[in-house]
């Protein structure tokens, strides 16, 4: 094999790998088809000051003739929500800094996806992780 022909595989390999897992990740869960959205970063505010932010992944799953294609360029618009609700409303667990309440998180993204996607796109909103910025030091006063 020459070392040109050898180079470029080196490159494409990968970045095909890396393609067609990112595909992977939208195709359609075993009940139905799914989002995710990764790295949203929400305060933890207590006593009126932000004492930590928690970045959450999350998993959309739609319903009805919503397909990740359609919800794609959709997304800006309920990271924007989710944001603003968290500011508004704190998603906070009483006594940790370093989680959020996920079913009011999620009940607040529901309403949103109502208005931004429409009725039946989100069927459900599942946290898939949360990692928050300051994992030590967080005493709840």
């Amino acid at each position: 094999m020459r070392r040109r022909d050898l180079i470029a595989a080196t490159i494409a390999v990968p970045a095909l790998a890396a393609a067609s897992t990112a595909h992977a990740g939208d195709k359609a869960a075993p009940g139905g088809a799914s989002l995710g959205i990764a790295g949203v970063g929400l305060p933890v505010i207590s006593g009126g000051r932000i004492r930590n932010y928690v970045f959450v992944s999350l998993r959309l799953h739609l319903g009805g003739s919503a397909t990740p294609e359609s919800m794609r360029p959709k997304e800006a618009y309920l990271r924007d929500a989710l944001v603003r609700a968290g500011h508004r409303t704190p998603f906070v667990v009483e006594g940790d800094w370093t989680r959020i309440d996920a079913a009011a998180m999620s009940a607040s993204l529901m309403r949103s996806a109502a208005a931004i996607a429409g009725r039946g796109a989100v069927t459900r909103i599942e946290v898939v992780s949360q990692a928050p910025r300051r994992r030590t030091g967080v005493v709840a006063r």
